[in-house]
């Protein structure tokens, strides 16, 4: 083992100081960090490392939603809807500072389509052959199946279906070629890296000193040491033992697992793409309700209000997980043909779009299956790598994030021979413990924290934090530095996060510990103003600061395609 860094962040040193570990996370994205959780909670001397930034991957490119999966039904993965709905259910209880119900709605244009196709493809073609568009008798006997899952004792109202007149009565602005609507409820989940980032706050101060998590680690190969890791920042590799591998990392676990040793071909992931859109016709069109839409591709995408921003999404393409994704301008073309068909008097241009993020979905190898109708279900693969036992987990989604953990986990302890004694089941997560949710509650909450601080000021803490909202209230002056290129944050605010949310590059805080970048306005300036607020506890001099200002810039407009000069998308 080489010796030490001086440049070596703490972290990474901890982990390599680390001994006698149980477990090995490679892959810091909602799964991995939700089973470091579930393991640290079981007693396990866990370690997690991630090659970029916490929730960076394929967990930062989500559709926002927490939902059962209604079109898996079409696909006969009813143990994944009944398991999705459960978990949606939960994390409205266990996360209501991020998760809440979203009434969604969908325009429907025909009446039998797809009434043959539908089960053909499922019975006969499994997934095979073009997809077409389904009509209202479909949709509603899916939605009456979504109900019998869904309803959690009845709390989650029951689905209904309206005809032309009364559509257009509630959602004036939606096509008048319709025919019928439907609207049912499911979840919104207004910030998933925040919820991320609750969970493994929640790990490490379950593992009591026993659980690490480092940013910027890859795994890049493995020898009789253990698992071989690079530190991005310092280039120093050294070897990380444990007595199981867990390969959490999602569309990259062919090729993290190619990289120690063991060749592998689980994977088949697809590219969905979105588009954040600055336009106040189209938000207020949707009349707050997320607008799920079938186009007559048969691809799913969806309208939905989000942060006074409108997101649309998402593409289903092949890609290939070696390969950077973008959304591209053949992808807006289609999202505009979509909100052109669905809203065909709100006019939009690419002006109005202020943000673009794409990613690859963990999905499993799937041949000549449609991307569609590929199965959104995980299984997880036993191996070994030089004889330690390691596990591969294929597939995943979002909702299902906490009975996945759980699942790894209790199949890891049984490699240990050790039980699993804690379930994760109703636990809070993060902000969401104590969280008051209704009016009066939060009333009293913010009532009893304004001698120090504004009603005002307490409240817009406790939105985006949750209950966590204690600690960086406690660090705020009575009257905080208010950013003026960063509109609703503060200085002393990204100074706690930078001290204690393991931040490393400026990008880090644009895109994953604020919403910054997500709805758009930001100049050089911003990048300017958030750097020097971060970059005084990170202890960034004025040549650092320029080098970070310069790498956001770039990534912004490289993976996201936003040009902090002008309006719209940048060329790519």
């Amino acid at each position: 083992m080489s010796s030490p860094s001086s440049s070596i962040r703490a972290d990474v040193q901890a982990l390599r100081d680390a001994d006698d570990l149980d477990v090995l996370i490679i892959g810091g994205g909602i799964n991995g960090i939700a089973t470091l959780r579930d393991l640290a909670l079981q007693g396990v001397k866990v370690a997690l490392v991630e090659r970029g930034d916490f929730v960076s991957g394929a967990s930062s490119a989500s559709s926002h939603m927490v939902h059962g999966g209604i079109r898996y039904l079409e696909n006969g993965e009813f143990r994944l809807v009944k398991e999705a709905v459960t978990e949606r259910n939960d994390l409205i209880k266990t996360a209501p500072h991020y998760v809440k119900p979203l009434e969604t709605t969908i325009p429907i244009y025909k009446t039998f389509s797809g009434i043959l196709s539908a089960p053909f493809r499922l019975l006969v073609t499994h997934g095979r052959g073009k997809p077409s568009e389904r009509g209202a008798l479909l949709i509603k006997v899916g939605l009456i199946m979504y109900d019998t899952f869904s309803r959690d004792g009845g709390t989650v109202p029951r689905h209904t279906f309206l005809g032309k007149k009364k559509s257009l009565a509630a959602l004036p602005r939606l096509n008048p070629d319709l025919a019928y609507t439907a609207t049912y409820f499911d979840a919104s989940m207004h910030d998933p890296e925040r919820i991320a980032l609750d969970v493994l706050h929640d790990g490490i101060v379950a593992g009591g000193g026993r659980t690490q998590a480092v940013n910027y680690v890859s795994a890049v190969g493995a020898d009789e040491n253990g698992v071989r890791v690079r530190d991005e920042l310092s280039g120093e590799e050294f070897s990380v033992a444990a007595k199981v591998i867990l390969n959490t990392s999602g569309p990259w676990t062919d090729l993290t697992n190619g990289a120690m040793g063991l060749p592998t071909q689980f994977m088949g992931g697809t590219k969905g793409s979105h588009v954040v859109l600055d336009n106040p016709e189209l938000l207020a069109a949707t009349g707050g309700r997320e607008i799920f839409f079938e186009h007559s591709d048969g691809r799913i995408v969806l309208i939905y209000p989000l942060k006074d921003r409108v997101l649309v999404g998402t593409t289903d393409i092949d890609a290939d997980p070696s390969q950077p994704v973008v959304c591209t301008d053949d992808e807006i073309e289609y999202f505009f043909d979509l909100i052109g068909h669905v809203f065909p008097t709100v006019a939009v241009d690419r002006s109005q779009i202020v943000y673009t993020f794409s990613g690859i979905r963990p999905l499993p190898r799937h041949d000549d299956t449609a991307p569609g109708f590929v199965s959104r279900d995980y299984r997880i693969v036993e191996d070994e790598i030089g004889g330690t036992p390691a596990m591969s987990l294929v597939g995943g989604k979002w909702t299902t994030f906490r009975a996945l953990a759980e699942h790894l986990s209790m199949k890891t302890l049984q490699k240990l021979r050790r039980p699993h004694r804690v379930s994760t089941q109703g636990l809070p997560i993060g902000g969401g413990k104590g969280f008051p949710t209704t009016p009066a509650e939060r009333r009293r909450w913010v009532a009893a924290r304004t001698n120090a601080h504004s009603a005002e000021l307490v409240d817009a803490m406790l939105e985006r934090y949750g209950t966590r909202a204690d600690a960086i209230l406690a660090v705020l002056p009575a009257e905080p530095t208010a950013l003026e290129h960063a509109p609703g944050y503060y200085r002393e605010e990204l100074a706690w996060i930078a001290e204690n949310e393991q931040v490393v590059h400026l990008i880090d805080v644009l895109l994953r510990r604020t919403h910054l970048a997500f709805v758009g306005g930001m100049t050089e300036r911003t990048l300017r103003e958030v750097a020097e607020a971060v970059g005084g506890p990170l202890g960034w001099d004025t040549a650092r600061i320029d080098e970070e200002i310069a790498r956001a810039t770039e990534n912004l407009r490289s993976a996201h395609r936003v040009d902090l000069a002008e309006a719209g998308v940048a060329r790519i």
